[in-house]
C-alpha cells in the first residue's frame, strides 16, 4: 500500500505527521522526506499520530528512530499518538521509545502536555 504523510503545524514549532498506509522499504524515504522537512524548522516537538499506519518495517523504524534522536540532539521533544497494537508489537519487541513517550490517544497526549505545562507554571511560581 502506498503511504500518504500529511504534516500540521499545531502551533508554532509543534508538528503533527501523520502517515497513513504501509512504512517499509519503498515509502519510507516519503515520511523520511517530511520529516526532513520540518526538522529543518526547528521544531521543539514532533508527534507522530500513528492511527493510520497498517505496517511498519526495519526502515520505517529507522525514520522514527532518526527523528527522535535529531530531536534529543536539539533539546526536542518526540511523542508517538494512536498507535495500532501491530505496530506497537514492533516497537515494544525492539524496546525503541520508553513507555512514558508513546500515549494511547491525542487526548492522553494533551492531557500529559497540560499537565507539564501546568508543572512549569507552578514551578516559576515557587521561584518567586
Amino acid at each position: 500500500m502506498a503511504l500518504k504523510v500529511t504534516v500540521i503545524e499545531k502551533e508554532p514549532g509543534i508538528f503533527s505527521l501523520v502517515p497513513v498506509g504501509s512504512i517499509d522499504t519503498t515509502t519510507a524515504p516519503i515520511l523520511e522526506g517530511e520529516v526532513d522537512s520540518v526538522l529543518g524548522k526547528s521544531p521543539r516537538v514532533i508527534i507522530f499520530d500513528m492511527g493510520g499506519v497498517e505496517y511498519i518495517s526495519s526502515m520505517g523504524v529507522r525514520v522514527i528512530i532518526k527523528t527522535k534522536k535529531a530531536l534529543a540532539n536539539s533539546d526536542g521533544r518526540f511523542v508517538m499518538v494512536e498507535i495500532p497494537p501491530q505496530v506497537k508489537r514492533v516497537f515494544d519487541i525492539i524496546y525503541a521509545l520508553p513507555k512514558q513517550e508513546i500515549f494511547e490517544s491525542i487526548e492522553e497526549l494533551d492531557e500529559y502536555l497540560a499537565a507539564m505545562q501546568r508543572q512549569v507554571l507552578e514551578e516559576g511560581e515557587d521561584s518567586k
